[in-house]
This record gives structure tokens, sequence and C-alpha cells, in this order.
């Protein structure tokens, strides 16, 4: 009696011939095979160069949406679309200092602003002038092109110095280099120390380059004389943690400034969480599409394999007729015809993934778009063309394997 080790040596070895004799086959056939191969070649490097391409979109979109806004909030006075009522908080520098220490939270930057008229020489121009800390340009993620953003220790010293946006600098200066030129705002002089880099027009048509941003303790001692803040700006250090650092500064505002619990709150805490959550939302949905509609090229491909498959077993009859006279059974016609689907799906796959990667990274090139190639994608896509040679394989090994043996001979 056989043993155990004995009967699985010989299945292995009856399975490696089988495998043989169906390369030999497709090896025969290399045109046809290669037909029968371009539609999984081609669905798997649509999916694989979409899924790159969506996901380093996605990645591209969190990124910017991050820094327009998803880890940031501001704290006005007031209520929600009412403005400051006479009941409002008033917001201090305690109020920056307590927020500073909460664990979510980054980085905080007092803000102040109103419009202003500055004056360089004989010229003048009507502008925003803000007022806040060095960690302005961490939170807004805007940084100067040229000179330096003003430091703590021209908070600390009141120092009349400012930056400048570049449109003030082509309304102001024209062609005149505005670094350590004075200003003047009011009746005080500033320093101009730099100029920020260029962002344009928001969605809404304010120009944000016209702008002018000085210490805001200089701007509550030389233009308002009083330390009130208008508002506050607040990076926390996640999106995820963003609604969890607002309930935090809520609470915290409400004990700071003495609300006891049957009041409502007399300040207002504003994010961009729906507007964050929605653009995600949407990139995902349309990852999912994307994926959706390259999947359906496999399924195209899957079919091309059994039609091809079908023609080969017409073409093969005689072939078939002679296995079978010789001893073989229906199951080995079945697993040879099926071992040849898998194993043109399987090649094509491959193919599909070498080609789908070169296609993303030419796409990166182009487009200047990222592309994120992750091995679950590639993994998927070969996995799922391997389904497909076999579902689509079934049916024409099935079909081979109930041949009659005796008119399979006399087929011509």
């Amino acid at each position: 009696m056989a043993t155990e080790m004995e009967i699985i040596i010989h299945y292995v070895d009856e399975y490696i011939r089988v495998l043989i004799v169906s390369l030999r086959a497709l090896k025969t056939n290399k045109i046809r095979s290669f037909l029968t191969m371009l539609g999984i070649i081609i669905g798997v490097a649509s999916v694989i160069s979409l899924i790159a391409l969506t996901q380093g979109a996605e990645l591209m979109i969190k990124k910017q949406i991050t820094s327009l806004g998803g880890k940031s909030l501001y704290i006005n006075p007031g209520k929600w679309g009412i403005g400051i009522q006479n009941d409002a908080i008033r917001l201090t520098d305690k109020d920056v200092d307590e927020i500073q220490k909460l664990p979510y939270v980054e980085t905080v930057a007092p803000i102040l602003d109103m419009p202003k008229q500055i004056i360089w020489k004989n010229n003048g121009w009507f502008t925003s002038l803000v007022g806040s800390s060095p960690d302005f340009v961490q939170l807004n993620d805007w940084y100067p092109s040229r000179g330096v953003f003003f430091n703590q220790e021209d908070v600390s010293s009141i120092n009349n110095v400012c930056v400048i946006g570049e449109t003030v600098v082509e309304n102001l200066f024209g062609n005149t280099d505005p670094i350590g030129e004075s200003i003047r705002i009011g009746k005080t002089s500033f320093r101009v120390i730099g100029v920020m880099s260029k962002l344009g027009q928001t969605t809404s048509g304010r120009d944000q380059d016209d702008i002018v941003v000085i210490p805001y303790t200089t701007f509550q001692k030389r233009i308002i004389g009083s330390n009130s803040i208008d508002k506050i700006f607040v990076l926390v250090k996640s999106p995820e943690q963003l609604q969890s650092a607002k309930s935090e500064i809520r609470l915290l505002l409400r004990r700071v400034h003495g609300i006891s619990t049957n009041e409502k709150d007399t300040f207002y805490i504003k994010t961009q969480v729906g507007i964050v959550k929605t653009i995600f939302t949407i990139a995902n949905i349309m990852g999912v599409l994307l994926g959706s509609i390259a999947s359906i090229s496999l399924v195209v491909g899957g079919i091309g394999i059994m039609n091809i498959m079908l023609v080969s077993v017409k073409e093969r009859t005689r072939e078939i007729g002679i296995r079978m006279a010789v001893g073989a059974k229906e199951t080995d016609i079945l697993i040879q015809f099926l071992v040849e689907s898998v194993v043109l799906s399987l090649i094509g796959g491959l193919i599909g993934i070498a080609l789908g990667i070169t296609v993303s990274r030419i796409a990166t090139q182009i487009t200047g778009w990222p592309s994120v190639l992750s091995i679950q994608s590639a993994l998927l896509a070969f996995g799922f063309s391997a389904l497909v040679g076999i579902f689509f394989g079934v049916y024409p090994a099935r079909k081979a394997s109930k041949l009659n043996p005796i008119e399979a001979l006399r087929a011509e």
C-alpha cells in the first residue's frame, strides 16, 4: 500500500506534467496566447495605474486641505453670524497662553486686524493691517519669499517692524526693493523686514497678498492702545484631533471667563471639519468609482479568455481525443485547460502590473500628480486576474473534458 508521502508525490508529479503540457500548448500558439492575455494585461494595468494615481491625488488633496484649514480653528468673541455683542468675552494674552498648554494643540497665534492706510514717501495704499505672533507663518503655512518674518524678540520688545505682501510691494514700492525701507502707519514708522510669498486670490475674490503683518503687541500699543485680541487661531497636531481640541478649548474658555453652566457661550469656535469631511468623502468615492471602472476591463478580459479557450477546444479536438485514447481521464483534460486559462491570466497579470507601474510613473512625470504604488493593490489585481482565469476557464475546460473520444479522434 502506498504511503501518504508517495500519494502526495504522485499528485505533484501529475500536476507538474499537466503544467508542462499546458505551457507547451500556449507556446505553440504564441500570438493567440498573447491576444488572449491582452484583455487581462490592460485590465490589471488600468487597475494598478488608476489606484496609484487616485491614492496619490487623494494624498495631495488631503495635504492641501490640511494646509488650508484641515488642522486649524479660530476663536471669535460673540455669536456666529451676529458679531460682537455687549456680553461677548474679551480675548486676551492669557487665553492664548492657556490654550497653548492643551494636549491636542500644536501652536496658537493671536490675531488683530483692521483696514489701514500705509504711506511710503509720497505714495499711499489702503490695505489690511494684521497683528500676530511669529507662529502666524506656521499656522498659515505661509512664509516670506524675501527677507525674514519677525521673531519673538520683536513681539516682546514691541518693535516697529513689519512684513508685507506682494500686492503692497507692487502698489507702494513699484520696482524699489522694500527690504529695509520705512513705511508709516498712522503716526508710527515701521521698518520692512520681509515680503511674503505670493498667494493670489481666494475663491471669494479676496486678495491674500494685500496685507501688512506686524507684531501683535505693537498693534496693541501703537495702533489701538488696548491689550485686547480680535481672534485666536489654533493649529492642532492632526486633523483627527480637531473636534477634540475644539471641545477642550470651549470648556477652557468657559472656565477662564466664568461662564456658568446655565449660560450660553459668548464666543464661537469655527472649524473646517464639515468641508474637510465632504472633500475626503468625495475623494474616496472617486477612488472606488475609478477602481470599479478599471475592474470592468478585467471582466472583459476574462470573457476574451473564455472565447479564445472555446476556440482552442474546437481546434484541438483531435488532440483531446488522442489523449483520452491513451488513458487521459476527464479530470486530466479539465485540469489541463483550466491550468492553461489560469496561466494565461497570471502571466497577463504580471505583465499588467509592470505596465501599470510604468503608466503611473509616466503620468506622474507629465501631470506632476504623485502616485502611490502599494503592494496591496498589486496583489489585489494579481489575485483578481487569477480568479478571472479560473472563473472564465471552467466552462471551456468542462466542455473539453466532456468530448466523446471516438468523435474527437474523427475530427479534422
